[in-house]
């Protein structure tokens, strides 16, 4: 759990996060869409140490705002990974309509999205066991940005998003809890 890692720095939680996209994510083919902005370096990733909620939700607006000012062809989307804030998954899902909220109060919404992302994520009506939770499980708390444009673009390349959805569930439950739990242990650093 991030709170047992008081010791991590920033540098470790985005070479673990990396680690988590290409061997997971990438590699085991859960989103079609990450490799290309990988490849091509338009992924930022951000590490914030802040603990409350109050402080999480400024880093958010912040990072909103440098999400629309930047230039797509260099930075595609972020991750926002927050190891100390919200490891409690119920806390952390609350905290998902003060994000969304946020985006529409900045006047976000149709331009940018919030994908969520959590080491405990659990799907409602499943089992915490149900290795169909592990497509949103990342190694901490994070806030996946998106710009909608690269959103619209991916589904116009693969329309039928429930095939992806599909094929997840099967491929993680093919590889069980062992072999989710090994993968995971074994992420950098």
């Amino acid at each position: 759990m991030p709170a047992s890692e008081p010791w991590l720095s920033d540098d470790m939680a985005i070479a673990r996060t990396r680690a988590w996209l290409t061997e997971v994510v990438i590699g085991l083919e859960l989103c079609p869409f990450a490799k290309p902005a990988h490849v091509k370096g338009q992924i930022r990733y951000v590490v914030t140490a802040v603990e409350e909620p109050e402080a999480l939700l400024q880093v958010l607006l912040s990072e909103l705002q440098a999400l629309m000012d930047a230039d797509p062809a260099l930075v595609d989307t972020t991750l926002l990974i927050h190891p100390r804030a919200l490891p409690d998954f119920l806390d952390y899902n609350d905290f998902l309509g003060v994000a969304e909220f946020a985006l529409e109060d900045m006047g976000l919404s149709g331009q940018l999205q919030i994908a969520s992302f959590h080491p405990d994520y659990r799907y409602a009506g499943n089992e915490a066991d149900d290795m169909a939770n592990c497509v949103t499980r990342s190694p901490y708390p994070m806030l996946h940005l998106l710009r909608e444009a690269s959103v619209d673009r991916a589904v116009a390349a693969f329309p039928d998003a429930s095939v992806i959805v599909e094929k997840n569930i099967a491929t993680l439950r093919a590889l069980g809890v062992d072999g989710w739990r090994r993968l995971m242990a074994n992420l950098a650093p």
